[in-house]
């Protein structure tokens, strides 16, 4: 039989690898973080119908002749740029700026994935749309250990933090300068103890009989302090810390004194009451931040992602997910920021990097090697019915 004949089968089959993975690539160019895959051709053996001979003092030497037996597919490639990124403004979705890969455990198997588009599930725990479970590292007391193993995401659900004993209290503002004595200015701060009970420390501001200096007492309780404000100009310069017997120190050293002017208020204090869960926030390091009724913030858990050696080694599995292989390498675990990791963008995807032009483009290439090829067989099979009319 000719051989042209099955270089022609040959090509048709290529080129309908070719077609389906440029039909697949065009059907996803709409799937979150997808990446497109290119096929590359190679030939395949070539039968020697004559050898290669040296050159000789009286004849020049020859080059070997072969005739190829087809075509067929080299590989498959997977293009790892980077996608456009698409605001979204939900809280669980984030995208990677960088070759990282997010790590997820589905069914005791662990798969990295791209797309960023994450949910909370009835048990707390941080899943992708398919189910598959985010790992990353759990916070102790607001503390992330990622030197740990790594474990499940998770929202805890009806989490309360204890409250916050007060132990400084910040004063702001202007005293009036220009006062008379025993001019007086009251201000009441609310504290905390270490159950978390809010209570009441009175401030007393009074000016001194003469001269530009204010005596602060201040009640707690039982408990009562007091210091003389010395002022050198309009800075304090004596008396700014007044020490409370319950453990409390209020700092009135950036206090001013101007004349006519009385803004003297709280500027902070470090104690908090008890506090339950309200929401939550990713931080760009992939840091989950638990937002709680008495306003502070802590950390819940930290997002780990993977990068590898070699990419274009990991097999897709499905769902936006890949499979480390023996030629991806090992996944090297690390926290959003570090070296070749990249960074995390809350509130956006990662789009597709399919480039429809270029697959079009390809549809038609394919298409016509297509044709090509199955014109090679209609003509080889014309041959061989000359062939056969020779008889006749």
């Amino acid at each position: 039989m000719l051989r042209s004949l099955y270089s022609g089968i040959s090509g048709l089959r290529a080129h309908q690898t070719m077609l389906d993975v440029t039909g697949n690539n065009i059907a996803n160019v709409n799937t979150t973080a997808f990446k497109a895959s290119a096929t590359q051709f190679q030939d395949t053996l070539s039968q020697l119908t004559q050898g290669a001979s040296g050159a000789s003092a009286e004849t020049g030497g020859t080059n070997p002749a072969q005739v190829g037996l087809g075509v067929q597919v080299a590989g498959i490639s997977t293009n790892f740029a980077q996608g456009s990124s698409q605001s979204t403004g939900k809280a669980g979705d984030m995208l990677i700026s960088g070759d990282g890969f997010f790590v997820t455990q589905e069914g005791g198997q662990t798969v990295y994935s791209r797309a960023g588009s994450f949910d909370f599930d009835s048990a707390g725990r941080l899943v992708t749309p398919s189910g598959a479970i985010v790992q990353g590292w759990a916070a102790v007391d607001g503390v992330i250990n990622e030197g740990g193993a790594l474990g499940n995401i998770a929202l805890p659900q009806n989490t309360a933090i204890p409250g916050k004993p007060t132990s400084e209290i910040a004063m702001s503002g202007t005293l009036p300068s220009d006062a008379v004595g025993g001019t007086q200015l009251l201000r009441d701060v609310k504290v905390y103890d270490a159950s978390g009970a809010a209570r009441t420390v009175s401030l007393t501001f009074t000016k001194a009989a003469t001269g530009s200096n204010w005596v602060v007492s201040s009640k707690d309780g039982t408990t009562t302090g007091s210091t003389t404000l010395g002022f050198t100009g309009n800075d304090v310069t004596s008396g700014g810390a007044l020490n409370i017997g319950s453990g409390i120190t209020i700092d009135l050293s950036t206090l001013t004194g101007l004349a006519g002017i009385s803004t003297v208020k709280v500027a902070s204090q470090d104690g908090s009451a008890p506090g339950s869960l309200e929401s939550y926030s990713f931080a760009k390091d992939g840091t989950l931040i638990g937002l709680f009724s008495n306003g502070e913030q802590k950390a819940l858990g930290r997002i780990a992602l993977a990068t590898f050696t070699n990419p274009g080694g990991l097999e897709k599995t499905g769902s936006n997910g890949y499979q480390a292989t023996f030629n991806s390498g090992t996944a090297e675990i690390g926290a959003p920021g570090s070296t070749g990791l990249g960074s995390l963008t809350g509130g956006a995807l990662e789009m597709s990097n399919v480039d429809l032009s270029q697959e079009f483009t390809n549809l038609i290439v394919a298409q016509r090697g297509f044709q090509a090829n199955a014109r090679i067989i209609t003509t080889s099979d014309e041959v061989l019915q000359e062939l056969t009319n020779l008889k006749r």
